[in-house]
């Protein structure tokens, strides 16, 4: 069974949408007969995937509409907004997907940092605030999906900019949910899709095949669907390398770092390493 926001009659917005991640979703929802509206950046790289949508699109080119968006900048997605209730007449369905990766360290100048976090953390914000008061309205069933990730959680070292775009993330989107819970009347529902390895153009670094351990954004959609289907809140996707076991030691150990007062990553530091493989293996 299907969510019952995911209907032909319904409307869906999706950021960062003309590839990888996004671009799957939208074919994904496109099969089930929605109306797409994707926001992006690259007017051709806009219409390459407007015309990928309208392929899998029962209605084609007339259910999907592509808009070069800046979702870091408020004003952006605020006409977003407009122009899809122009085309279709609202929104039941927001992908807030819209990500960059370009690297980051502790000590980097803000410029880099501000970039990132408008980006990941503030694009979801923007959306969230922009999009769901009107969905809310609206009275329909309706869904909102935030792309997370698991470097959100666990935080590795390497890229902290990155880290904690993708924590606050979580922290919107557990809090939205809560609040769309605690409405009267309201129907739509919020989740955290989390990856795990993907191959998309942000996690290529140059590669032009596939690695063995990753999926494919086409695989990480299908499985999105499925676990919507159960009702989760945190999608929590496994890859071809790590199944979701070693996920769940990985994200009990870091949170034991502050339970048990051992320093902070002490997954990376060096007199833990042999302890987390032994509480990894338990899994």
């Amino acid at each position: 069974m299907t969510h019952p926001a995911l209907t032909s009659d319904s409307v869906a917005v999706i950021t960062g949408g003309a590839a990888g991640i996004g671009l799957a979703i939208a074919k994904q929802f496109a099969q089930l007969g929605l109306r797409i509206v994707i926001a992006d950046l690259g007017a051709d790289k806009i219409a390459r995937a407007v015309a990928t949508i309208a392929a899998e699109a029962p209605k084609g080119t007339a259910a999907v509409l592509g808009v070069e968006t800046d979702v870091s900048k408020l004003p952006d997605v605020q006409r977003l907004e407009v122009r899809v209730k122009a085309a279709f007449g609202g929104t039941d369905v927001l992908v807030n997907n819209a990500g960059i990766q370009p690297g980051s360290t502790i000590l980097d100048g803000t410029d880099n940092w501000q970039r990132i976090l408008g980006v990941n953390l503030w694009g979801v914000i923007h959306g969230v605030q922009t999009f769901v008061p009107a969905m809310i309205a609206r009275g329909r069933p309706g869904l909102v999906i935030n792309t997370g990730s698991k470097q959100g959680i666990t935080t590795p070292p390497g890229d902290p900019a990155y880290n904690t775009s993708k924590a606050g993330v979580k922290v919107v989107t557990e809090a939205l949910q809560h609040q769309l819970r605690n409405t009267a009347g309201c129907r739509i529902s919020a989740h955290l899709l989390i990856p795990g390895f993907v191959f998309t153009e942000l996690a290529a670094q140059g590669r032009t095949e596939k690695p063995a351990g990753a999926w494919t954004p086409d695989e990480l959609a299908a499985f999105m669907m499925t676990r919507l289907a159960a009702g989760d809140f945190y999608i929590l996707c496994p890859d071809n390398d790590v199944p979701r076991s070693l996920d769940e030691r990985r994200i009990l150990w870091a949170a034991g770092d502050i339970v048990e007062n051992r320093p902070p990553l002490s997954r990376w530091h060096p007199d833990y390493g042999a302890a987390f493989a032994e509480f990894a293996k338990k899994g």
